[in-house]
């Protein structure tokens, strides 16, 4: 069974962006557009959620050694 990789400049990358893109405040901190009512602010948020998760696993899939138990 062979260890996971160390985390790369890209892995890096990769997970900073979701970070960046909820902490960046000033670039979504408005009410337009709107979705079903919802302001952008909540739902620029909200799409993060999921997204998150999709670069979280390419990472995953990037570090650890297919067949792996990890």
């Amino acid at each position: 069974m062979s260890a996971p990789k160390k985390l790369g400049p890209l892995q890096f990358i990769l997970l900073a962006i979701p970070c960046i893109a909820v902490l960046a405040n000033p670039f979504f901190n408005k009410m337009e557009p709107s979705i079903f009512g919802i302001p952008f602010f909540y739902w620029w948020q909200l799409v993060w959620v999921p997204l998150s998760g999709v670069f979280i696993a390419i990472v995953y899939k990037m570090v650890v050694p297919s067949g792996s138990k990890d």
